[in-house]
Protein backbone atom coordinates (compact mmCIF):
# COMPACT_ATOMS: atom_id res chain seq x y z
CA UNK A 1 0.00 0.00 0.00
CA UNK A 2 1.04 3.56 -0.48
CA UNK A 3 2.08 6.25 1.45
CA UNK A 4 -1.30 8.05 3.60
CA UNK A 5 -2.20 11.89 2.73
CA UNK A 6 -2.02 12.45 6.53
CA UNK A 7 1.39 10.71 6.35
CA UNK A 8 2.67 12.44 3.24
CA UNK A 9 1.42 15.85 4.84
CA UNK A 10 3.54 15.25 8.00
CA UNK A 11 7.01 14.28 6.07
CA UNK A 12 6.60 17.63 3.57
CA UNK A 13 5.86 19.60 7.44
CA UNK A 14 8.78 18.36 8.63
CA UNK A 15 11.36 18.47 6.07
CA UNK A 16 10.06 21.32 3.64
CA UNK A 17 11.25 24.64 3.87
CA UNK A 18 7.74 26.95 3.93
CA UNK A 19 4.69 25.37 4.66
CA UNK A 20 3.73 24.72 1.06
CA UNK A 21 6.82 23.10 -0.28
CA UNK A 22 6.39 20.07 -1.88
CA UNK A 23 9.22 20.06 -4.47
CA UNK A 24 12.44 20.92 -2.99
CA UNK A 25 14.69 18.17 -2.77
CA UNK A 26 14.65 17.68 1.17
CA UNK A 27 11.06 16.73 1.00
CA UNK A 28 11.30 14.87 -1.93
CA UNK A 29 14.47 12.72 -0.34
CA UNK A 30 12.28 12.08 2.88
CA UNK A 31 9.23 10.84 0.86
CA UNK A 32 11.28 8.47 -1.58
CA UNK A 33 13.22 7.10 2.13
CA UNK A 34 9.81 6.54 2.81
CA UNK A 35 9.21 4.54 0.27
CA UNK A 36 12.10 2.50 0.08
CA UNK A 37 11.44 1.49 4.03
CA UNK A 38 7.86 0.21 2.49
CA UNK A 39 9.40 -1.52 -0.16
CA UNK A 40 11.91 -3.19 1.72
CA UNK A 41 9.60 -4.46 4.39
CA UNK A 42 7.01 -5.66 1.17
CA UNK A 43 10.32 -7.82 -0.01
CA UNK A 44 11.18 -9.20 3.14
CA UNK A 45 8.33 -11.15 2.84
CA UNK A 46 7.67 -11.45 -0.84
CA UNK A 47 11.07 -12.58 -1.92
CA UNK A 48 10.29 -13.72 -5.38
CA UNK A 49 8.46 -9.94 -6.28
CA UNK A 50 11.35 -9.26 -8.71
CA UNK A 51 8.98 -6.41 -10.19
CA UNK A 52 8.71 -4.67 -6.82
CA UNK A 53 12.51 -5.39 -6.57
CA UNK A 54 13.48 -3.36 -9.72
CA UNK A 55 11.32 -0.66 -8.80
CA UNK A 56 12.96 0.01 -5.19
CA UNK A 57 16.36 0.08 -7.41
CA UNK A 58 15.04 3.23 -9.44
CA UNK A 59 13.81 4.52 -6.26
CA UNK A 60 17.00 4.06 -4.40
CA UNK A 61 19.21 5.86 -7.93
CA UNK A 62 16.62 8.64 -7.55
CA UNK A 63 17.14 9.55 -3.94
CA UNK A 64 20.93 8.87 -4.62
CA UNK A 65 21.19 11.22 -7.49
CA UNK A 66 19.03 14.10 -5.06
CA UNK A 67 21.55 13.38 -2.49
CA UNK A 68 24.37 13.78 -4.64
CA UNK A 69 22.50 16.97 -6.36
CA UNK A 70 21.67 18.38 -2.20
CA UNK A 71 25.44 17.91 -1.35
CA UNK A 72 26.72 19.30 -4.44
CA UNK A 73 24.42 22.13 -3.44
CA UNK A 74 24.43 22.48 0.50
CA UNK A 75 26.55 20.34 2.33
CA UNK A 76 24.80 21.46 5.71
CA UNK A 77 21.27 20.77 5.00
CA UNK A 78 23.19 17.21 3.35
CA UNK A 79 24.18 16.42 6.19
CA UNK A 80 20.97 17.60 8.39
CA UNK A 81 19.31 15.20 5.79
CA UNK A 82 21.47 12.55 5.99
CA UNK A 83 21.43 12.24 9.72
CA UNK A 84 17.43 12.62 10.44
CA UNK A 85 16.31 9.90 8.19
CA UNK A 86 19.62 8.03 9.27
CA UNK A 87 20.57 7.43 5.68
CA UNK A 88 24.27 6.37 5.83
CA UNK A 89 26.65 8.32 3.35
Amino acid sequence: MGITKEDKEAIVREFGIHESDTGSAHVQIALLTNRIQHLTEHLKIHIHDEHSRRGLLQLVGQRRRLLRYLKKKDVDAYMDVTSRLKIRR
